[in-house]
């Protein structure tokens, strides 16, 4: 396949992917279904691993690893991390609400969205449910692909000094879903989409997201428009990156980790700063015959590119960049870095993947925040802690970080899922 038509290819299979992945559950669903299409087989947490080489995956809510070994026990990981989580309008538990004779849902922002970008967008749910049933309580994706939630904007007529409002999270989020009095529960409606009675709905982790599709935009189609890059993109390169790794010959073990609820730090049973890589790391050790002591020696031979998206230089606000750290789009994969560790790379993480870089072929950029601006963070000091590793923070570069679409380059997409296979399966 020629670059170009590689590249095409790819920013097309990126467009699909995102929309099929608007909740960090659908993002793993999306991400399970494409490796077991190639050979991997999912594993429950609960019981035991099998000891033959293979190729597996384990699912912990909005989260999941995984790897592909061989008979050697002591080989080293090499492990491309990610979150499946972006910036959005999230449900409350008390939903129901009316304003002025509108039919209301009451919504709350999650992680650090831009929220003026949600404003008189067209917005369908998904997420989660609790379903009582015989057995207990059981768990059932939901996804509403319909315009039924919108936020509106208030009218600049009615603003005092024709320059918009300060948005109050508390008051100004609220969508419109209906008119009138008679409209019916928020809670009968989910039950309606899970196919339960709403007696029967004992919890939700529901979102909104934008119903926009993913497409290719510009003169000469070079861009990549759609919400969630921000870190979707790394779950799409990271799966392609193992799929790939894990048909070549090497002497590491390939890993994927992708965790949920970076945006709001981490803490959680299935975040990055949760216990699940690192027991995956361990079992995957133990279940080809090694011991405690095989582990150790294993990690401290590996190597962690914890990907996520960088900012590009933004022509509009160009001041805002440190000026000798200029990103462009369609510029290749960007190495982060960060004197304080909001980044985690180390020089022996930076060696690893810029000799990826190399090997796959693809130019290389380097980023610096601005040293009078507060730097964001990633899963990257967080999963060096937890593991040990050397830890090297990437990413595809990127414009409109956080906000309900975001903007990327077309060409990017094949260089960073190349860049990233390269890094799993050194020559």
């Amino acid at each position: 396949m020629s670059p170009t038509r590689r590249t095409d290819a790819s920013a097309e299979l990126l467009c699909g992917f995102i929309d099929s992945s608007p909740s960090p559950f659908h993002v793993c669903g999306t991400v399970a279904a494409e490796l077991s299409a190639h050979g991997f087989v999912r594993l429950a947490e609960r019981d035991a691993w099998p000891s033959k080489p293979g190729r597996y995956y384990v699912l912990r809510g909005g989260s999941l690893v995984a790897w592909a070994t061989t008979d050697d026990p002591t080989r080293p990981f090499r492990v491309v991390g990610g979150h499946t989580d972006s910036p959005n309008l999230r449900v409350k538990q008390h939903p129901d609400l009316s304003s002025a004779g509108w039919q209301l849902v009451g919504l709350e922002p999650y992680g650090g969205a831009w929220l003026n970008s949600w404003l008189d967008r067209d917005l369908g749910l998904s997420g989660r449910v609790a379903v009582r049933d015989t057995k207990g309580a059981r768990q059932q994706l939901v996804r509403v692909d319909r315009p039924i939630l919108r936020v509106p904007q208030l009218a600049i007529h009615l603003s005092e000094d024709r320059k918009g409002v300060q948005l109050d999270p508390q008051r100004h989020l609220n969508a419109v879903w209906g008119v009138g009095t008679s409209a019916r529960s928020f809670t009968e409606f989910i039950a309606t989409e899970a196919g339960a009675d709403p007696a029967d709905i004992l919890g939700w982790e529901l979102m909104t997201h934008d119903l926009a599709p993913s497409g290719r935009i510009g003169v000469d189609y070079e861009l990549v428009s759609a919400p969630r890059l921000d870190n979707q993109g790394t779950c799409y390169a990271g799966t392609q990156a193992l799929i790939s790794a894990a048909d070549r010959a090497t002497d590491r073990i390939p890993v994927l980790a992708l965790f949920d609820h970076e945006e709001v730090g981490s803490t959680s049973d299935r975040g990055a700063q949760s216990d699940l890589l690192i027991t995956v790391l361990e079992r995957i050790v133990l279940a080809r015959g090694g011991d405690r002591e095989a582990f150790l020696r294993t990690m401290a031979d590996s190597v962690c590119a914890s990907g996520d998206m960088a900012h590009a230089t933004h022509p509009n606000y160009a001041e805002r960049h440190e000026p000798a750290h200029r990103i462009e789009v369609n510029g290749g994969p960007v190495l982060k870095v960060n004197q304080n560790l909001r980044y985690a790379t180390d020089a022996v993480g930076a060696g690893a993947f810029a000799m990826a870089c190399e090997q796959a072929g693809v130019p290389l950029q380097r980023y610096v925040h601005r040293a009078d601006l507060p730097c964001g963070s990633t899963i990257g000091p967080l999963t060096a802690a937890r593991t040990g590793m050397s830890t090297v923070d990437v990413g595809a570069a990127q414009l409109a970080m956080h906000s309900s679409r975001e903007l990327m380059g077309a060409n990017d997409v094949a260089a960073y899922a190349e860049a990233l296979a390269a890094f799993l399966a050194p020559k």
